[in-house]
């Protein structure tokens, strides 16, 4: 099956069998191998990405779904200089990371946040982060890092890094 769309900005089409995730399509196909595979059952986020300015799963879509779709993966955010989108820099920053398995889907799953839900409160933030699992911190530095990210966001003039979700 052969099926077009625009990742990152660049347009690709993927010749896969109709039965291939979206996940699959990316790192075997793609080889862009910062959208990672946790638990394949779209229950940690790990995989997250977007599509049309919204964070989804790639995991439990197939490839043959995303037809003429715009999806960015993680790492379509920096800029083209190299310089990193608000949301990576502040997870940086403010140390939203530890062994990084988790960071990519949670860094799309933070800019999705941050862009549909501005200025959210720490409550909130952990209740809208609910699909993203990390193993290995207590979540408060995530959250720091979101909201620090999200205000960076808020302030970026519109750009590449703003208009990605």
């Amino acid at each position: 099956m052969q099926v077009p769309f625009t990742i990152n900005g660049r347009k690709v089409t993927v010749d896969a069998p109709p039965n291939t995730f979206l996940v699959q399509a990316i790192r075997e196909h793609l080889h862009l191998t910062g959208t990672h595979v946790g638990c394949d059952t779209a229950q940690c986020g790990a995989c997250t990405v977007m599509v049309g300015g919204r964070a989804i799963k790639s995991c439990n879509v197939l490839v043959g779904q995303m037809a003429n779709a715009e999806i960015t993966t993680i790492e379509g955010i920096a800029e083209a200089d190299g310089t990193m989108h608000p949301m990576q820099a502040a997870f940086k920053e403010c140390h939203g990371l530890q062994c990084g398995f988790c960071t990519p889907g949670m860094v799309m799953s933070a800019i999705d946040l941050c862009t549909h839900y501005p200025n959210s409160s720490e409550t909130e933030i952990r209740a809208l982060l609910d699909g993203n699992m990390c193993r290995c911190t207590g979540y408060q530095n995530i959250v720091k890092a979101v909201q620090v990210g999200g205000a960076a966001m808020a302030a970026a003039p519109k750009s590449k890094t703003t208009e990605t979700a």
